[in-house]
């Protein structure tokens, strides 16, 4: 197996370190030892430089080392963990510079504090572990931090749209129709478009498109709406115009080789976005409609019709424009889906602007409170004949100040039988929400108090509940528990 000169080199330079250390010697000393230069051992001990052979044989009689020890690969038992950890390459799959951390710092730290790094990084993966976290989900998780940390607006990909609106010549103030893009791509990109291939595949029927690079084909599922096709092209043209060519081949992914493909994925999808969905014309049709006094769901879906895009994208897209026009950045979006007579339903995806917001996904398998209008906007859904489910509602949380303003719209999947999903929004009501959102002070629009989960939940007499809040009573009885044994050593003390 071919290793890393890098690998080589960190792992001689904790060696070195743990050998200096052990004999109480500092750099200083070692290089008084050595004849060697404090700055060059210093080097060494940070992996940044490998010592010639004549100077490993230098080191070696000064410090009482044999030769073949220093060179080997293999590091004793308290440093054991880490080698594996760096010869496994998890730090080069995690993308650090993403937050501003640079590859050479990562290597100083691990050379400086090599059995903390080493405990840290375990315990990360045993939480992932005991959380069946896989490695998509780490990656996923590390995009949506990347997304938070950023307030979900790059101005970089906008400037990117604005600048292919203007080379091709389309009118970002107009609707965009996917007939507009494709012939872009075939007469620009030479791409060739098959309406009929997949549907050939009865076990693809789950996919919207699939991309064959060598021939510079699009496979299109039949099934797709106009909306589905115009962001499917849009992303299309985001690969060719930005010129990535680390991405995925289908949609929805199946599979992904590295975290590139995920970050890349995102930036076409946003591309795509921010093309169909005009920050401009967005920005100026939420002003007004923020100056209306009283809620109107005919309102905001006319407002949302005047765009050639699904519910999902709209509400994505309000993620970008409101923390960046609105200032608005307490806000959280939410995926579900939900199998017809199922009782669980899933949190598919997520995002929350400020990290501070309830709920998050649900490790523990738990069920999600029935009162939310996420869940509702479904179970509505479900209930009528109607291909679309709408729903407003300001929610309070139990235990909790904070309340939010919720918007959720639920339909059907025409890629899954019997799956519904709903699409929410949620903003934290606050003054200046209200200063901004007029229609935040509409006593009409419905205030429900709602939990995280039946399993912790104390909401009395609660209708909707599937499940004893078991868990949440076992955190009283341990509170309990703890006051008695409490009075006991103070009665003593």
């Amino acid at each position: 197996m071919h290793i890393e000169d890098e690998y080589i080199r960190l792992i001689f330079g904790l060696k070195l370190k743990q050998i200096r250390t052990e004999k109480k010697l500092s750099l200083f000393g070692l290089a008084k030892l050595t004849g060697l230069s404090k700055s060059y051992l210093n080097e060494i001990e940070k992996g940044k430089k490998y010592p010639k052979t004549d100077k490993i044989v230098l080191l070696s009689e000064n410090l009482d080392v044999p030769y073949d020890h220093l060179v080997s690969l293999k590091l004793d038992k308290n440093l054991a963990p880490i080698g594996e950890i760096l010869k496994s390459q998890i730090l080069k799959e995690i993308p650090f510079e993403l937050f501003g951390i640079q590859e050479k710092n990562l290597i100083d730290i691990v050379a400086n504090a090599p059995a903390k790094v080493n405990a840290f990084i375990s315990t990360i993966i045993k939480i992932s572990q005991n959380y069946n976290l896989t490695r998509e989900s780490f990656f996923l998780a590390s995009l949506r931090s990347y997304q938070e940390a950023h307030n979900n607006y790059f101005e970089e990909i906008e400037d990117h749209v604005e600048a292919f609106a203007k080379a091709y010549h389309i009118d970002l103030s107009t609707k965009i129709e996917s007939s507009d893009l494709e012939e872009i791509l075939i007469e620009e990109f030479n791409y060739t478009i098959d309406n009929e291939e997949l549907s050939k595949y009865s076990n693809l029927n789950e996919l919207r498109n699939l991309y064959i690079p060598a021939k510079k084909t699009l496979l299109i599922s039949k099934e797709i709406s106009e909306a589905q096709k115009a962001f499917i092209y849009a992303k299309e043209i985001a690969y060719n115009f930005l010129k990535i060519e680390n991405r995925l081949f289908t949609f929805p992914w199946i599979k992904f080789e590295s975290f590139d493909q995920v970050l890349n994925n995102f930036i076409a999808s946003y591309f795509a976005g921010a093309l169909i969905i005009s920050k401009q014309n967005l920005v100026h049709e939420l002003k007004t409609f923020f100056e209306s006094k009283t809620w109107s769901n005919e309102n905001f879906n006319i407002m949302m019709s005047k765009y050639n895009c699904s519910a999902e994208s709209f509400y994505q897209r309000l993620t970008n424009i409101l923390p960046k026009y609105f200032n608005i950045k307490n806000l959280f979006f939410l995926r579900f889906t939900h199998k017809v007579d199922s009782p669980k339903y899933k949190l598919t995806k997520e995002l929350h602007i400020t990290q501070q917001q309830t709920p998050h996904a649900n490790r523990n398998n738990e069920h999600y409170c029935r009162r939310w209008i996420s869940i509702n906007s479904i179970q509505n859904l479900e209930n009528s004949n109607a291909s679309t489910s709408f729903g407003i509602q300001t929610s309070s949380y139990e235990n909790s100040t904070n309340e939010y303003l919720v918007l959720s719209s639920a339909t059907s999947d025409p890629f899954k039988k019997d799956v519904s999903r709903s699409i929410s929004i949620g903003l934290l009501i606050s003054p200046h929400l209200k200063k901004r959102l007029k229609f935040a002070n509409d006593t009409s629009i419905p205030t429900r108090k709602v939990g995280i989960t039946c399993e912790t939940c104390s909401i009395k007499d609660c209708k909707e509940r599937m499940i004893e809040p078991w868990r949440l009573q076992r955190e009283l009885d341990f509170e309990d528990f703890d006051k008695t044994v409490s009075t006991i050593l103070n009665t003593y003390s």
